[in-house]
């Protein structure tokens, strides 16, 4: 299973105001999925000031820089992912509206924010 995480969307829905620091929310983000035990590969994907939290390594975590558009990498990942292997189940945890529409035609599952934030809170 490849389970494609919107770090953007994840850090901005919580409503503690983790997102002020888009880089410490997007470190302590990638922390916690990196002690999550899963039975899954996991790609993060990262944009704007949030990929300055990719300085550090995270053993288990694909992180993906966006080089513009979140959603356009999210989508060239998942494409890349069912290209590789079409029956692989995909998994992309976003609330973006837009990116869901761009998804389903490719298959992909989506599920919103707090399926993890349910799985990695301590």
């Amino acid at each position: 299973m490849l389970i494609v995480v919107d770090a953007a969307n994840v850090v901005g829905s919580r409503p503690d105001g983790w997102w002020r620091d888009r880089a410490g929310a997007a470190r302590r983000l990638l922390a916690r999925l990196h002690t999550l035990e899963h039975p899954a590969e996991v790609v993060v994907v990262l944009e704007g000031a949030a990929k300055a939290a990719a300085s550090e390594e995270f053993e288990g975590l694909r992180v993906v820089l966006a080089p513009g558009s979140g959603d356009d990498a999210i989508v060239e990942v998942v494409a890349a992912a069912i290209e590789q292997d079409s029956d692989r189940p995909i998994t992309v945890v976003t609330a973006d509206r837009g990116l869901r529409a761009r998804l389903e035609p490719l298959g992909a599952a989506s599920v919103g924010p707090r399926w993890l934030l349910e799985r990695i809170e301590p």
